[in-house]
């Protein structure tokens, strides 16, 4: 009994805030909905292609305006009330969504609506997210962040497992328009409950330099936090190189189980899932960037095995266990950024914080799907494994700091801790 307490989750946050059971109500629809699009896209332009190529290009498409849109949504995020900018990107999000429902049932739907429509839903991603990423310190207290971002872990794996195997039975049934509008209800009700959230401004006057000058300043801090710079490097290298999600519908085919691509989608989540389950422990760990750089070296080990395994059930095997270390890197990278980053830079470090973790991904669709066609499915696959563990020595190495970073001594935290103390908390 003593036992299950220490590693069971912590539900402390979703007992004492208000604010944040709205915050985790909101993001669990919206999550659901974008997970169903996420397997429509790369099905649809496979089913219309059949190219590798094709398919990574969806990534190569977003990464422009992740960028751009990112950087500038982490300014807006420090100077305006992040609950209106997150409500905005929701209804962005629905009429984006309901644009591929209405090219999905044309007699010839138009791939290059799917492409534009991949950038602009990455162009309204890099406004919205840094407001939804800043607002969590502003609803819990500085020792409840743990457990909300455990409760934010578990919530998205959820979400990540039921809506790629929502998703795959609505595209054998119905086909992808009937995925996109399920995505396009799913902003609208996710808009009315985060809209119930108390404005959230500033903490800070709101900032008087120009928005350029604005997010330099940003990146200046960014770049003086090595700690942080070292986690973003191990989080880039670990997604360029082994993430293979763009190679699912191909691995499905390689093993003649098209029944199986839902379940590809979902499996490294019901590994995210056990994670946020047992999470009761990470309180534990101090040293939180050797535990990021830990997990990102299992991450790809277990990605680079499956160019080896002998069946879908290994395949579906090593993905949980994938999961799993993606969510243990995750929950420590973004306890790192919500226990030492001051509140009137959160939100331009939260869009770069979102650059490291979505460009990676992006460009891992590029690389996965560019060496599959130039070798093989599964020499992409092992040898994505095999550089990521390289990669992420390499950031080890090449960012000390963030090696040495221990969240009981660091004079980041300490600060953090007393701002959080002064300002206010959705503890209500």
């Amino acid at each position: 009994m003593a036992t299950r307490r220490r590693i069971r989750i912590d539900l402390t946050p979703l007992r004492t805030s208000p604010q944040f059971r709205l915050l985790f109500a909101g993001g669990l629809i919206t999550y659901l909905g974008s997970m169903v699009t996420y397997v429509a896209i790369p099905f649809q332009v496979a089913e219309l292609t059949g190219s590798y190529i094709a398919v990574g290009l969806i990534g190569l498409a977003e990464i422009a305006p992740l960028v751009f849109f990112g950087l500038y949504g982490g300014s807006l995020a420090d100077r305006l009330d992040k609950r209106r900018v997150v409500v905005i990107g929701e209804v962005a999000a629905f009429l984006l969504a309901a644009t591929l429902a209405v090219n999905a049932l044309l007699p010839a739907p138009h791939l290059v609506v799917i492409y534009v429509v991949a950038m602009l839903f990455a162009a309204v991603d890099g406004l919205q997210r840094p407001s939804l990423d800043a607002i969590l310190p502003r609803v819990v207290s500085h020792d409840d962040l743990s457990a909300a971002g455990a409760l934010n872990s578990l919530r998205g794996n959820l979400a990540a497992i039921a809506g790629p195997a929502i998703g795959g039975l609505i595209l054998a049934a119905s086909g992808p328009a009937m995925a996109y509008a399920l995505d396009a209800l799913s902003f609208i009700a996710s808009a009315a409950i985060l809209w119930r959230l108390r404005p959230i401004p500033p903490v800070v006057a709101q900032a008087t330099e120009r928005s350029l000058r604005h997010i330099v300043t940003g990146m200046k801090y960014a770049w003086s936090r090595k700690d942080i710079m070292g986690t973003y490097a191990v989080d880039l290298a670990a997604m360029t190189f082994a993430f293979p999600f763009a190679l699912f519908p191909f691995i499905a085919e390689d093993f003649g189980a098209p029944w199986a691509l839902g379940l590809l989608y979902s499996a490294g989540f019901v590994g995210g899932m056990a994670f946020g389950l047992t999470s009761g422990w990470t309180p534990r760990i101090r040293h939180h960037g050797r535990a990021v750089a830990f997990a990102a070296v299992c991450w790809g080990a277990a990605v680079g095995l499956t160019g080896i395994a002998p069946s879908i059930w290994w395949v579906l095997g090593l993905l949980a266990i994938a999961g799993y270390c993606d969510m243990l890197s995750g929950h420590f990278r973004q306890l790192m950024w919500n226990q030492s980053i001051p509140d009137d830079v959160r939100g331009r470090m939260a869009g770069i914080e979102m650059l490291s973790y979505s460009i990676g991904p992006l460009l891992g669709q590029v690389r996965s799907t560019s060496a599959a066609s130039l070798t093989s499915l599964r020499v992409s696959l092992a040898s994505g494994g095999v550089l990521c563990v390289a990669a992420v020595t390499v950031a080890c190495f090449a960012f000390p700091a963030m090696w040495r970073y221990d969240a009981t001594t660091d004079a980041h935290v300490k600060r953090a801790r007393h701002e959080g103390a002064d300002g206010e908390i959705g503890a209500e």
